[in-house]
């Protein structure tokens, strides 16, 4: 196994199971994408929810307005839904 190979293991393995780290979506065309403002928030909105923040904040207003088309992990919806709305979800 070369260094490269590893170092991707090593990205990908934690406690023994398995978690996709630094998701990157290399055929996202962003530049095309942003001619669609719409698109381009639901899709930016999915990226930093779905696969981690940084140092950046989500705006309430935008996951509000965009909500019912977000496509979200089920365990983050649930969060936030209880963070936004204060409900519970079974």
């Amino acid at each position: 196994m070369t260094i490269l190979e590893l170092d991707f293991l090593s990205n990908l393995c934690y406690n023994n199971s398995i978690m996709i780290l630094n998701m990157r979506n290399w055929s996202t065309d962003l530049k095309e994408l942003k001619k669609d403002k719409k698109q381009y928030t639901i899709w930016r909105l999915e990226q930093l929810v779905n696969f981690g923040l940084g140092k950046e904040k989500l705006s309430r207003k935008q996951l509000v307005d965009n909500w019912s088309v977000l496509h979200l992990d089920p365990k983050k919806k649930k969060y936030l839904k209880l963070l936004l709305w204060g409900q519970r979800v079974s």
